[in-house]
C-alpha cells in the first residue's frame, strides 16, 4: 500500500474523471491523459495520477516510484511517455 495515497479518494476520482476542470483527466475506461494547460503540476496532481496507475495495475505493490515518474511524465506532457 502506498502510505501517501488516500484509498478513500478513489471514489472521488471516479466521479470527477469526466469533468472538464482544466486539470489532466483520465477515465476508467481509457487511461489516456490530456496534459493540463497550466505550466505547473502540483505534487497532489502527480499523487492522484500515480494512484490511478496503481489501481489500474490491480493494486500491485512495488511500483510506486515507477508510477510516480510515469504520472509526472504524463502530466507534464513529456513526449516519451
Amino acid at each position: 500500500m502506498h502510505p501517501t495515497f488516500n484509498p478513500k479518494a478513489e471514489g472521488t476520482m471516479a466521479k470527477s474523471a469526466n469533468k472538464k476542470t482544466g486539470d489532466a483527466v483520465a477515465t476508467a475506461a481509457n487511461d489516456s491523459v490530456t496534459p493540463a494547460p497550466r505550466t505547473s503540476v502540483t505534487s497532489d496532481d502527480v499523487a492522484r495520477r500515480a494512484y490511478a496507475l496503481y489501481v489500474a495495475r490491480g493494486r500491485t505493490d512495488g511500483h510506486d516510484v515507477d508510477d510516480w515518474l510515469q504520472a509526472e511524465r504524463e502530466l507534464r506532457g513529456d513526449p516519451e511517455c
